[in-house]
C-alpha cells in the first residue's frame, strides 16, 4: 500500500486532475460545455439533494482540497452525472457527492462512478479512508454504499428541517484495505450476472 499523502505534497493542479477510466464510465474533468448538460439535472436535486451546477461554482477556485469532474460514458461519451470530491490530504481522508441525471440513472453509472473514483484515490494517490454521509431516506443509495463496502458509523441528528421534517443524515466509511477486499466479490458477482455459460442450444445472454 502506498504512503498517506501529506498536506503541500500535491500541486493544486495536479490534485484536481483525475482522468480515471472505469468498465462503464469515465471521470473526467468538468469542461465549459458540460456546464448547461450539468445544471440542467439541478431539476432532480429536490431528489437527491445534489446539485451539479453549484458544486461546479464551488469548485472553480484554485483549491487543493475540492475538485469537481464529470461522470462520462465509455461508449457514448455522454456526459451522466457529476461528482464533487472534497479531501484532506493531512488526515489523509476524503468524501464526495454523486448525481446521476434522472435520465440516465438505475444503469449502474452511480456504482461504476464510485468505484473508479475509490480506486483512484486509494490506488494511485495514496488515501487510506473515505467517509460519506447519505440521507436516512435515500435507501438505494444507502443500499449501493454498503455493497460497495462501506460501513454505517453514525446518524447524527441534523438540524435542518425539510418540509417540517428532521433529516437524519447516515455517515458511512470505508478504508483502503476494506475496499481493497470487496473487489474481488464484486467483480465476481458482475461476471455471474453478465456472463452465462451456454446451456445446450440455448445463445450466450
Amino acid at each position: 500500500m502506498r504512503r498517506p499523502v501529506l498536506a503541500g505534497t500535491l500541486p493544486a493542479v495536479e490534485a484536481r486532475r483525475i482522468d480515471a477510466l472505469g468498465q462503464k464510465v469515465r471521470l473526467r474533468d468538468v469542461r465549459l460545455e458540460d456546464r448547461r448538460v450539468l445544471s440542467g439535472f439541478d431539476r432532480d436535486a429536490q431528489v437527491d439533494g445534489y446539485r451539479h451546477g453549484a458544486n461546479h461554482r464551488a469548485s472553480v477556485t484554485d483549491s487543493v482540497d475540492a475538485f469537481h469532474f464529470a461522470i462520462e460514458t465509455v461508449h457514448t461519451r455522454t456526459v451522466v452525472g457529476s461528482i464533487w470530491v472534497q479531501t484532506d490530504p493531512l488526515s489523509s481522508m476524503f468524501s464526495y457527492g454523486i448525481g446521476i441525471g434522472g435520465p440516465h440513472r438505475r444503469c449502474g453509472y452511480a456504482r461504476d462512478a464510485i468505484s473508479t473514483l475509490l480506486t483512484t484515490m486509494f490506488d494511485e494517490r495514496g488515501y487510506y479512508k473515505c467517509q460519506v454521509s447519505v440521507s436516512g431516506r435515500n435507501f438505494a443509495s444507502l443500499a449501493l454504499h454498503g455493497d460497495l463496502g462501506f460501513r454505517e458509523e453514525s446518524r447524527p441528528r441534523d438540524t435542518e428541517l425539510v418540509l417540517g421534517q428532521v433529516r437524519y443524515p447516515v455517515l458511512m466509511g470505508i478504508a483502503a484495505p476494506e475496499f481493497a477486499a470487496t473487489r474481488p466479490r464484486a467483480n465476481a458477482n458482475r461476471r455471474a450476472r453478465h456472463a452465462r455459460l451456454r446451456r445446450g442450444g440455448e445463445h450466450r445472454r
